[in-house]
């Protein structure tokens, strides 16, 4: 049934992660209403989703540009992306 897609263990696990903060996301809003809104480093005003946004953005440019300079395997692009989203939660 699912055979049209190569579904492996870490393509689940991306979706699984995905969904699981964007859900996590839905509880603190409906706790905490208004989407902390906040003037960050960038000049923006940013909600949590916006964060989300950005951050996943950036990760998805990071392993990009690792696989287009340095190929496999993609540990350090993931260190870096962790580093990069944990930055724009806390400063974008």
């Amino acid at each position: 049934m699912l055979g049209w897609m190569a579904w492996t263990w870490p393509t689940a696990l991306l979706f699984i992660g995905i969904f699981s903060a964007m859900g996590i996301l839905t509880i603190i809003e409906i706790r905490y209403p208004g989407g902390d809104e906040r003037k960050g480093v960038l000049g923006l005003v940013t909600t949590r989703g916006d964060r989300l946004f950005i951050t996943l953005l950036g990760a998805v440019y990071i392993h990009l540009a690792w696989l287009g300079f340095f190929g496999m395997p993609l540990w350090a692009p993931i260190a870096i992306s962790i580093a990069w989203g944990t930055f724009a939660f806390w400063k974008v």
